[in-house]
């Protein structure tokens, strides 16, 4: 056989399921500027999203938007004023950076600190890889 009917093959026999890459959409915020704060009021969601606690996505804003914030139950209150689209931005970046898989961008990934590396490791291909930058 050749190997372009294998793989033909091989790919028949997948289920769907691994083959479907739209399950996952990175979320927008919703939020209101309130005099010079911006609100986040679906943080919790979007952490509980992402598989990931909220103070590491509470320090990356922090570093990232170099403005102080804190958590106030499900929502983030960021000190000053921000745009959304910014905000977005930076959201889309924690995702590529720290919640997607490198080898089949599925979000089914948890962090791992070994020594002083912080590793993705993937549940659904097994892949490992250091995360290139810090929390």
């Amino acid at each position: 056989m050749e190997y372009a009917e294998l793989l033909k093959r091989a790919r028949s026999n997948l289920p769907e399921s691994v083959l479907k890459h739209e399950r996952f959409d990175i979320p927008k915020v919703n939020g209101h500027i309130e005099g010079n704060k911006t609100i986040i009021s679906n943080f919790s969601q979007i952490c509980d999203l992402f598989r990931r606690e909220p103070p590491q996505l509470l320090k990356y804003f922090q570093r990232e938007l170099a403005t102080p914030a804190h958590i106030d139950g499900p929502r983030l209150i960021l000190g000053r004023k921000i745009n959304a689209s910014l905000i977005n931005k930076k959201i889309e970046e924690f995702a590529n950076t720290f919640v997607l898989c490198y080898e089949c961008k599925k979000p089914d990934t948890h962090l791992i600190k070994q020594d002083k590396f912080t590793i993705i490791k993937c549940q659904a291909c097994g892949a490992r890889h250091p995360v290139k930058s810090k929390i």
